[in-house]
C-alpha cells in the first residue's frame, strides 16, 4: 500500500475520515478494474451491496488533478467492506485503520 495513494477527506462536522472505496479495493485485490470488482462484489453479496448503498456517500475527491465524486466510506464501513475481500493484504489494512482512528483522537 506504499506506492498507491488512498484518497481521503476529513469531515469536520462528523469529525471522521472518509476514504475512497475504489482505492482500497484496488490495493487489496490488485484488480485492473476496481470499479468492476466492486460492482461484482455488490451483486454477489446482496447484504454488502445494500450496506454500501446505505453507508457509502459520494464525496468529491481529487485524483490526477481532477476532482470528481467517488464512493467513500468511514473507517467502520470500510472495515465491513475489507472483511468481504479475500486478501492476505487485508490484515495490515485493519491495523492501519485502527491506527488512523487512534492518531486522530490523540
Amino acid at each position: 500500500s506504499e506506492s498507491k495513494q488512498i484518497r481521503s477527506v476529513w469531515n469536520e462536522v462528523e469529525q471522521q475520515w472518509y476514504f475512497s472505496v475504489v482505492d482500497i479495493i484496488e490495493i487489496l485485490t490488485d484488480s485492473i478494474n476496481p470499479t468492476d470488482y466492486l460492482k461484482k462484489m455488490r451483486k454477489r453479496d446482496v447484504d454488502l451491496g445494500n450496506y454500501i448503498g446505505t453507508n457509502c456517500p459520494q464525496i468529491a475527491m481529487t485524483s490526477q488533478g481532477k476532482t470528481r465524486k467517488t464512493l467513500s466510506a468511514n473507517s467502520k464501513t470500510l472495515l465491513r467492506i475489507i472483511q468481504s475481500i479475500p486478501s492476505p493484504k487485508a490484515e495490515p489494512f485493519k491495523l492501519w485503520l485502527a491506527q488512523v482512528g487512534a492518531d486522530r483522537l490523540d
